[in-house]
């Protein structure tokens, strides 16, 4: 059975950072894609990074130059760090892996306020 497991999101201040876990459990996650998608409520769901099985990565233009997606294949895990975080940033962060039709995690919660 497929799992993936998000973690690592919380309460930042403008400008601080964090890092978000997707820990993947049944298959081997760098033979996929794996993405961070973010949505906040009444709106639409926007990817915000992916990582693909031979490393390429790309980046929504909102976060370029912020955010880092990158994975640890001993640990099974992607992670997404997250720098100079904005009030904008505030989002339910969900992972996502392109094994099948695609399998999601539970989601972790980010929110960026003083």
């Amino acid at each position: 059975q497929v799992q993936l497991v998000e973690s690592g999101g919380g309460l930042v201040e403008p400008g601080g950072s964090l890092r978000l876990s997707c820990t993947v459990s049944g298959i081997d996650q760098s033979d996929f894609t794996v993405a961070w998608y973010r949505q906040v409520p009444g709106t639409h769901l926007e990817r915000v990074a992916q990582i693909t099985d031979d490393g390429r990565t790309n980046y929504a233009d909102a976060v370029k130059g912020r955010f880092t997606i990158f994975r640890d294949n001993a640990k099974n895990t992607v992670y997404l760090q997250m720098t100079n975080l904005k009030s904008e940033d505030t989002a339910l962060y969900l992972c996502h892996v392109g094994f099948g039709a695609g399998r999601w995690g539970q989601g972790t919660q980010v929110t960026v306020s003083s």
